[in-house]
């Protein structure tokens, strides 16, 4: 018999919490859906990178920002804002991340979430 799974970020399966942020996530069958929030003024390099010894995250990510703006900067020089309602595609190319503006950014992670911040 099939069984359905129902979840939900109020009770994730994990959070990772860093300076100025968390990451949420929920393990549902064999995909893990993670829930980035970021406050105004996070930076990836400086609030995750710094924890664990890298300056550019290379996790590659499928995602779908919710709320707020963030930029994301690769190391060979193209820079993307993704806005809310916006699909976004980063390879696993070496790269920086920040919120723009004073609101908070949130965004859902359909694939590298596993991965993300470790």
């Amino acid at each position: 018999m099939l069984e359905v799974i129902l979840k939900r970020f109020e009770m994730p399966d994990e959070t990772r919490h860093f300076e100025k942020g968390k990451f949420e996530i929920v393990r549902l069958g064999s995909m893990t859906i993670g829930r980035a929030t970021y406050e105004p003024g996070w930076k990836w390099s400086e609030h995750v990178g710094s924890q664990i010894g890298k300056q550019y995250c290379d996790v590659e990510h499928v995602g779908l920002v919710v709320s707020g703006i963030a930029t994301a900067a690769m190391v060979g020089g193209e820079i993307i804002e993704m806005t809310p309602g916006t699909l976004f595609y980063i390879p696993q190319t070496p790269h920086d991340s920040w919120v723009v503006g004073d609101e908070p950014y949130v965004s859902l992670h359909f694939l590298g979430a596993d991965h993300y911040t470790k």
